[in-house]
């Protein structure tokens, strides 16, 4: 019985698909205008990936400082605790830093780029 089972549940994708059309990849699925798949630039693509990493990474950042914040407050006066607190929220500072940096370089050679390409 498992045979037999095991043998309809691999023949139903085939019996699914026993309708098919001229086309039968999907190939012609995507020829509609409109999906409007890829109709941004290519620079606007690589801005928009570039903002949405750094855009989670100053977030992570953030809450690092406030992580640091947290267990400075519930340190109960431990000066261990306390230093490992400061360590955290420097350690989240020069992080955002870094962060908004390479978002300003990214900004800068985005641009440039694009302006040393763009015909006219």
């Amino acid at each position: 019985m498992k045979k037999i089972l095991t043998f309809l549940l691999l023949l139903a994708p085939a019996a699914a698909n026993a309708q098919t059309t001229l086309d039968d990849w999907g190939f012609n699925d995507f020829s509609n205008t409109d999906i409007a798949l890829g109709s941004r630039s290519l620079r606007d693509t690589i801005g928009g990936v570039v903002n949405i990493i750094l855009g989670f990474l100053g977030i992570l950042t953030t809450l690092i400082i406030l992580f640091g914040g947290f267990k400075w407050m519930t340190s109960y006066g431990s000066s261990d605790k306390v230093d490992e607190a400061k360590k955290l929220i420097g350690a989240g500072v020069v992080g955002l830093v870094i962060i908004l940096v390479a978002y300003a370089v990214s900004r800068f050679v985005l641009s440039e780029l694009y302006a040393q390409t763009v015909v006219g």
